[in-house]
């Protein structure tokens, strides 16, 4: 296994899925110029090549933050991908690159945090993926787990049909009571609406076995060019006597055109999704949601939920489908399964002692 270092090898990196998932409409790409703007800020890349042909590609990285909430010190990895025949040789390259540099485990795959993007599928293969979620080939899971891995944090993706009548009911004599006002988001002022849905991030999620405090840098990275996609009526957060105690945030699902493009968002494909980004209002993925620790339990996801639903009736969407819910979360999955909607991918991550 060797790292990027030349252009040819960046360039390589990035392809190398091209060819892997060829004529293969299901597999949605990362975006290049995120993948780029990574290796810039000297995340390692490295190819495994046979007879000068790239047969893997992986990143290896670690994070502080992620190994004082798994409480050991573990070597991430992330963009995986590999032709099948070559995993042997990738999984032992990795797991010799952590223990090398002192980790007692690798875990992945991330990109670059299990809180960003990153997994596996283990069912649904037949299903496409989407934005900020895994396709892989079926051969996937079976690779890791020859090679020692074990599952980790095991979930389900949702698709949900758009319900015609209103699903979630909430008594609408609490919003006065209780000071309630629903907040829609705003191309104008995403950038001060970030802040905002950060710390509510950070707090609703805090107790996940796998979550780690997002920073302001992260979250402007993962939503960089957020405000020419949002439909305003999709993003939505919740106050409480003027504080904001939940959220939800949904996006026109664009990965029919990110598949097409092949991730390569440059300037004039950036131009094309522009102009013609009405013909993805039909579909939408859920990002993320969450409602603050101390007022959980009360219902006012279901408040956000309606209003939610009421947005993608009045956009005209049919499909809303969710990135993933660990399965010991029954509570998001039960709203999901009320609007009538069904798990899609079978969704985990994978780690190795190397102790």
């Amino acid at each position: 296994m060797i790292p990027v270092e030349s252009r040819r090898d960046l360039r390589d990196f990035l392809t190398f899925t091209d060819d892997l998932y060829a004529g293969e409409e299901r597999f949605v790409p990362p975006l290049r110029a995120t993948v780029r703007g990574w290796h810039r800020r000297g995340v390692r890349l490295f190819l495994l090549r046979r007879g000068g042909r790239v047969v893997a590609r992986t990143t290896l990285h670690t994070d502080a933050a992620l190994d004082a909430k798994l409480g050991r010190e573990t070597q991430l990895f992330g963009l995986t991908e590999f032709a099948e025949e070559a995993a042997e040789e990738l999984f032992e390259a990795i797991c010799a690159a952590g223990a090398a540099a002192g980790r007692k485990a690798a875990f992945g795959p991330v990109s670059l945090l299990p809180n960003q993007a990153g997994g596996v599928i283990t069912s649904g293969f037949g299903e496409r993926g989407f934005i900020d979620s895994a396709w892989n080939r079926p051969y996937y899971p079976a690779a890791y787990e020859a090679h020692g891995f074990s599952r980790r944090f095991e979930s389900d993706t949702w698709i949900c049909p758009v319900p015609e009548e209103p699903v979630f009911a909430f008594d609408d004599a609490r919003i006065r009571a209780e000071e309630l006002r629903v907040h829609r988001g705003d191309r104008r002022r995403v950038r001060e609406q970030l802040p905002i849905l950060r710390e509510m991030l950070n707090t609703s999620f805090a107790r996940l076995g796998y979550y780690t405090e997002i920073s302001a840098e992260q979250l402007a990275e993962q939503t960089d060019g957020l405000a020419y996609l949002l439909d305003e009526a999709l993003l939505l957060y919740l106050t409480k006597a003027g504080r904001p105690i939940a959220f939800v945030l949904c996006l026109p699902d664009i990965s029919s055109f990110v598949a097409k493009i092949r991730g390569n968002l440059h300037l004039l494909h950036q131009l094309r999704l522009l102009a013609t980004r009405s013909r993805y209002r039909r579909e939408a993925v859920l990002i993320i949601k969450g409602t603050v620790p101390d007022e959980q339990g009360h219902g006012y996801m279901r408040l956000l939920s309606r209003e939610l639903h009421d947005g993608l009736r009045r956009g005209g969407y049919h499909t809303l489908r969710s990135t993933y819910v660990e399965r010991d979360n029954p509570g998001s999955a039960a709203q999901f399964a009320a609007m009538g909607g069904r798990p899609l991918h079978g969704y985990t991550f994978y780690d190795k002692d190397l102790a």
